[in-house]
């Protein structure tokens, strides 16, 4: 049985409350409550606040902690710009290279797992896989290049889709049918129609 490190535990829980927004933007926390969540050192805990500092999640202030960066102004509206040209453009790339078949089928299943998330009301995991289906367009495209910029993006997805879906009644059945259609329209090969439903679908759960 392989024993993960405990920087790694460290940084892993410490992500996470950062992404599911636990921990929100600004509030200052010190290393020994993540030692004694855990039952851990802080030595362990140090290393995971640095990693997350070098991803702009935190800011370290010495001799009290760290404290959770914000989202900055305007972030929000650069990372849909970046989604909407990423993703329609995966989609024109499948809709000309073939494979919709399977990328549809793939599609499908993410829905099913959303859809799971929401019937047990599980917001950040269904989160998480909102993230998940929208990475799954991009992945059908066959772009490496694309693919790896799209994954420097995902945390930040995760924080907006937690900010977006929270607090108040979630909607999660607005989202699910816009992932309906927006599956659709890849199935139909219909770039122009899968661009305007997917600015649509922003509009809805981010700039509104």
């Amino acid at each position: 049985m392989v024993v993960e490190p405990a920087a790694d535990r460290a940084y892993a829980v410490t992500k996470e409350l950062v992404l599911t927004g636990e921990l929100p933007g600004g509030h200052l926390f010190s290393e020994g409550e993540i030692a004694e969540r855990l039952g851990i050192s802080r030595t362990p805990v140090r290393e995971a606040f640095l990693r997350l500092q070098a991803e702009d999640l935190l800011t370290l202030i010495p001799k009290r902690g760290a404290v959770v960066v914000p989202v900055p102004p305007g972030e929000a509206e650069d990372v849909l710009d970046a989604r909407e040209a990423i993703e329609t453009a995966a989609v024109r790339r499948l809709a000309a290279r073939g494979g919709i078949e399977k990328a549809v089928e793939r599609l499908r299943a993410a829905l099913v797992v959303q859809e799971g998330h929401a019937e047990r009301d599980d917001l950040a995991a269904f989160a998480e896989a909102d993230e998940s289906f929208h990475r799954a367009i991009v992945e059908a495209g066959g772009n490496k290049l694309t693919m790896r910029f799209y994954v420097t993006l995902a945390d930040r997805q995760r924080r907006m889709s937690m900010h977006a879906l929270g607090p108040g009644p979630t909607p999660y059945e607005v989202v699910l049918t816009d992932h309906l259609g927006l599956l659709r329209k890849v199935e139909q090969a219909d770039v122009p129609g899968f661009g305007v439903a997917l600015r649509e679908h922003l509009d809805r759960t981010h700039r509104q």
